[in-house]
C-alpha cells in the first residue's frame, strides 16, 4: 500500500508540474504591437502625461471655447462716458476782415494795398493802372471803391452775425450795420427796410433780433451747430472775467457745463463741453458680464484669448506641416540618391541656414503694413514664410537617417524585388524615420507658436481684428498699462507660456518612448 501511495503522489506531483509550465489560452505571454510599445512607455511618463493633459485643455479651450462664447472674436463694447470735447474757438479779432460788394471782387492784392494805404494814411492808391479811394466810415472801418465811385467793398475790424440759423445778411446790411454802429447811430435802412441799434450792439428789426455786432469770433468745430446770442454774451463775459468754466441752458431747456482754456501762443480760447460721450468700454476690469475685463479696443479678453489660442494652433500646426513636407521631400531624395544630388541640396541647405531670417520678416512685415495687405492674407503669407524658411533643419536629419537605413538588408531586398526608387524611398525609408520627425515636430510647435507670438508682439505678424496671443500681449507696450492692468496680458502670457511647455513635455516623452535603449 506504502508503495502504491507513494507512486501516485509522484504522479500527482509530476501532473501539477505540468499544468503549471503547461502554455495554455489563458497563460501565454500578450505581445504588444510597437505602436502599443510606444504608447505604453509614454504613458509610463508622469510628466508627458501632464504636457498631453495641457495640451488638450488648450485645444479644447480655443477651438471649442470660442465656438461656446456668447461673443465674437472682434465684438466691441461701450460705455457711456463723460468727455470734455471741443465745442468752439473765441477769437479777439484785432485784423481787418474784407467783404466784398455785389458784383465785385475784393482779391487778396487789393487787401493788402488796403491795410498798406491805411498804415500810411493815405485815402487812396493806384493798382494795375487804376486808381482806388480809400474812405474811413468810422474807427476801423473803410469802404474802398474806384474813381468813378464803384464800391469795391469794405475793411472793418468789428463784425457782423445772424441771430438765426442759416439767416444770410445782404452786403449792403453789414455795410450799413457797421456804418451806423461805428458813428454811435441808432438806426439805418439796408434792402428797402429800418432797423434800429442798440447799445450792446443788437441790430432789432421792430421787436425781433436779425443780428448783432461784436468785435469777438465765436466759431463751432462742428459746422452743423448755431451758436446762439445768449451763449456768445455769456462767454465773452466769462472770458472778459477771467474765468475758466461756467454753465449755460440751451433751447432745449438742458443744462451743459463748458469749460474754456486760453491758447497764449495762438491767442485763442478753446471752449470744451461736458457731454455724455458712447466711447468703446476700454480696459474694463473684470466682472460677471467680461471675466477677463476688456482689451484697449473694448472687446472681450476672455473670448480673445480663446480666437488667439486657435489662430496661435493653427499657425504653429501649418508651418511645421510645410517644413515637414518640404524637410521630408528634399532630405529623402538627397539621402537615397547621394553623390552630386546630396551635395546640391546639402549646399541649399546651407545657404538656407546663412539666411536672415529675422530681418527678412521684419522688412516683408513693413512692406506689407506699407501696401495695408489685408489680414487674413498677411497670415498666409507669414505661415507660408515661416515653414520655408524652416525645413532645412528637418531635411538634414532626414538625410542622415536615410544614409544610415540605405545600407540595411531590407533596402537591398527592396532593389533585388525591383521595387520602383519613390515606392523604396516613401514606403521603406520615410517610415523608419517617422519617429524621429513627430518628436522633431512637436517640439518645433512650441518653437513656431514663440516666434509668431514675438512677431506679433512686434507688429509684424498677426494684425487687428485677428487675435494671437502674442498681439494680446502688444497692447502692453506701455508702463501705464503693464501695472494698472494686469489681466490684459498676464492670462495670455500664461496662456503661451503653458502650451510651449506642454508641447517640450509632449516632445521630451515621446522622444523616450521612441528610444528602446531608455531606462524604463
Amino acid at each position: 500500500m506504502d508503495e502504491k501511495n507513494i507512486k501516485m503522489n509522484e504522479q500527482d506531483t509530476s501532473a501539477a508540474e505540468k499544468e503549471v509550465y503547461s502554455l495554455n489560452d489563458d497563460r501565454r505571454v500578450k505581445v504588444l504591437s510597437p505602436g502599443q510599445l510606444v504608447a505604453k512607455r509614454f504613458f509610463r511618463n508622469q510628466i508627458a502625461v501632464v504636457g498631453m493633459v495641457i495640451l488638450i485643455f488648450m485645444f479644447l479651450f480655443s477651438f471649442v471655447g470660442g465656438m461656446l462664447s456668447p461673443y465674437g472674436e472682434a465684438e466691441q463694447f461701450y460705455r457711456i462716458d463723460m468727455q470734455n470735447k471741443d465745442f468752439a474757438g473765441v477769437t479777439k479779432n484785432t485784423e481787418f476782415r474784407y467783404a466784398s460788394a455785389d458784383g465785385q471782387d475784393y482779391s487778396s492784392i487789393l487787401q493788402a494795398q488796403t491795410v498798406l494805404a491805411i498804415q500810411k494814411k493815405n485815402d487812396s492808391f493806384t493798382y494795375n493802372n487804376v486808381k482806388y479811394n480809400l474812405v474811413q466810415e468810422g474807427p476801423d472801418f473803410y469802404h474802398l471803391s474806384k474813381a468813378d465811385g464803384t464800391m469795391i467793398g469794405i475793411a472793418y475790424k468789428d463784425i457782423v452775425s445772424a441771430s438765426q440759423a442759416g439767416a444770410n445778411l445782404s452786403f449792403q446790411f453789414q455795410y450799413n450795420a457797421l456804418k451806423a454802429y461805428a458813428n454811435g447811430e441808432t438806426a439805418f435802412t439796408a434792402d428797402g427796410k429800418n432797423y434800429s441799434v442798440e447799445e450792446d450792439g443788437s441790430l432789432m428789426d421792430g421787436a425781433e433780433q436779425v443780428g448783432y455786432v461784436g468785435r469777438y469770433v465765436v466759431q463751432s468745430v462742428m459746422s452743423d451747430v448755431f451758436i446762439s446770442r445768449d451763449f456768445k454774451d455769456q462767454l465773452i463775459d466769462i472770458i472778459e472775467a477771467g474765468g475758466n468754466d461756467f454753465m449755460f441752458v440751451d433751447a432745449n431747456g438742458e443744462e451743459h457745463e463748458y469749460t474754456i482754456q486760453y491758447d497764449a501762443t495762438a491767442k485763442v480760447w478753446a471752449v470744451r463741453q461736458l457731454t455724455e460721450t458712447r466711447v468703446f468700454d476700454a480696459y474694463a476690469a473684470p466682472s460677471v458680464k467680461h471675466w477677463l475685463g476688456t482689451d484697449r479696443n473694448g472687446m472681450d479678453m476672455l473670448t480673445r484669448l480663446m480666437y488667439g489660442g486657435r489662430v496661435s494652433l493653427i499657425i504653429g500646426f501649418i508651418v511645421v506641416i510645410i517644413e515637414v513636407v518640404l524637410g521630408v521631400i528634399l532630405g529623402g531624395i538627397s539621402g537615397y540618391f547621394g553623390k552630386w544630388i546630396d551635395m546640391l541640396i546639402m549646399r541649399i541647405v546651407d545657404i538656407f541656414y546663412c539666411i536672415p531670417s529675422t530681418p527678412i520678416i521684419i522688412i516683408l512685415g513693413a512692406a506689407m503694413d506699407e501696401m495695408r495687405v489685408d489680414p487674413k492674407i498677411r497670415m498666409l503669407y507669414l505661415m507660408l514664410l515661416l515653414g520655408f524658411l524652416g525645413w532645412p533643419g528637418i531635411a538634414r536629419m532626414v538625410r542622415g537617417q536615410i544614409l544610415s537605413l540605405r545600407e540595411q538588408e531590407f533596402m537591398t531586398a527592396t532593389e533585388a524585388c525591383g521595387i520602383r526608387v519613390s515606392r523604396r524611398i516613401f514606403r521603406h525609408l520615410i517610415p523608419n524615420v517617422i519617429p524621429q520627425l513627430i518628436v522633431i515636430a512637436t517640439m518645433g510647435l512650441g518653437s513656431t507658436i514663440l516666434t509668431e507670438a514675438t512677431l506679433s508682439f512686434l507688429g509684424l505678424g498677426v494684425k487687428f481684428p485677428f487675435a494671437s496671443w502674442g498681439n494680446i500681449i502688444n497692447d502692453v507696450n506701455n508702463t501705464y498699462v503693464l501695472t494698472n492692468f494686469w489681466f490684459i496680458w498676464i492670462p495670455a502670457g500664461v496662456c503661451l507660456l503653458l502650451t510651449v511647455l506642454a508641447f517640450n513635455l509632449v516632445g521630451d516623452g515621446l522622444r523616450d518612448a521612441f528610444d528602446p535603449k531608455m531606462k524604463r
